[in-house]
C-alpha cells in the first residue's frame, strides 16, 4: 500500500469542495466501480463521474482516495489492502486471520480519518469445507476485525458472489448464508454487499431479498444479467423497479454500477446505467 503522505493524503473527511455536479432525484446516491473503466485514468473517471451526478468511486486503496476527495467524491466501498489476500483465499481459511486482522487494523483508522464508512471483505473460497464449517471460521476471523472497526464506526461489508459462473467454490455465494453469518457476528458494524448481478444469478428473487433482508444490506452493485453487461434493456433484470424496492426500503446508503460496458464509448454506457437507475 503506497504511503500516505507521499500523496497528500491530510486525514481530513471527503469535503464538496467542487461546484455542484448535475442534479439528479436524489431517491439513490450513486456510485461506480473504478475496475469497470480502467482504461480512464482516475482523475478522468472522477471528473466525469462527478459531471453526471455520481457521488462516489468505488474500491478504490487508501493511496487513491485524495484522488477522490480532489473531485469532492466519497470511496463508499473501500479496500483494505496489503497482504495478497483476495476473494478466494480469505477468511473462510484460518491461516489467513493473522495477516487479515493485521491489514485491517492498519486500513480501518485511515478510513476513519477520511471519512469513509464501509470496507469491503471476502469470504474465501469453501476448499472442501462444509457451508457451516465455513462459518465458523469466518466468524473466527472477523470477530476481533468487527470489533475493531466499531470503535471507528466503519462497518465491514461481505460481498455476495456467485459460485455458478464467475468466482467457483467461493463460499458467501447465498443471501441466507450471509445473514446466517451477520446473526453469529452480531454487530451493526458487518453488513452485507447485495451484488444484484451476482444473486439474480445463484437465487433470483432479487426484489423479494431486498425487502427481506434490507438491515442486513449496507451497498450495492448492479450488472446485467446475463454477461454483466450493461444493465439495458439487453438484458433480464429490470432495474428501475429493483432501484424502487430499495428506496421503499429507507436505504440511505450507496449503489454502485459494476457492469462491463460493451459499448465503445463506455462512459455514456455509464451514464445510461445511472439515468437507468435515478428513478423518482
Amino acid at each position: 500500500m503506497a504511503g500516505l503522505a507521499t500523496i497528500g493524503f491530510t486525514g481530513l473527511p471527503f469535503s464538496n469542495a467542487l461546484a455542484a455536479p448535475k442534479k439528479l432525484s436524489q431517491l439513490i446516491n450513486h456510485s461506480v466501480c473504478r475496475w469497470c473503466y480502467n482504461q480512464f485514468n482516475l482523475e478522468r473517471l472522477c471528473d466525469y463521474s462527478r459531471s453526471i451526478g455520481i457521488s462516489s468511486i468505488d474500491l478504490l486503496t487508501a493511496d487513491e482516495w485524495p484522488i477522490a476527495q480532489k473531485y469532492g467524491l466519497t470511496c463508499a466501498m473501500s479496500y483494505a489492502m496489503g497482504s495478497g489476500q483476495n476473494l478466494s483465499n480469505a477468511y473462510s481459511d484460518p491461516k489467513n486471520h493473522e495477516t487479515l486482522l493485521k491489514d485491517y487494523m492498519e486500513a480501518i483508522p485511515k478510513a476513519a480519518a477520511a471519512g469513509l464508512s464501509n470496507m469491503i471483505c471476502f469470504s474465501g473460497n469453501r476448499n472442501g469445507l462444509s457451508d457451516q464449517q465455513g462459518l465458523d471460521n469466518c466468524a473466527k476471523g472477523l470477530e476481533p476485525v468487527v470489533k475493531f472497526a466499531e470503535k471507528h464506526n466503519i462497518v465491514i461489508t461481505m460481498e455476495l458472489l456467485n459460485s455458478k459462473v464467475d468466482h467457483k467454490d467461493y463460499l458467501c455465494d447465498h443471501t441466507e448464508w450471509g445473514v446466517a453469518l451477520a446473526d453469529k457476528l452480531g454487530s451493526p458494524n458487518f453488513k452485507l454487499l447485495y451484488d444484484i448481478y451476482h444473486m439474480q444469478i445463484m437465487e433470483g428473487d432479487v426484489i423479494a431479498t431486498i425487502r427481506k433482508r434490507h438491515e442486513y444490506i449496507s451497498h450495492y452493485h448492479t450488472g446485467g444479467v446475463p454477461g454483466r453487461n450493461e444493465i439495458d434493456d439487453t438484458q433480464e433484470l429490470f432495474y428501475p423497479a429493483i432501484m424502487r424496492a430499495i428506496v421503499d426500503t429507507g436505504f440511505t446508503g450507496h449503489v454502485a454500477q459494476e457492469f462491463i460496458p460493451r459499448n465503445e464509448d463506455a462512459l455514456a454506457s455509464l451514464k445510461q446505467g445511472i439515468d437507468i437507475c435515478d428513478i423518482i
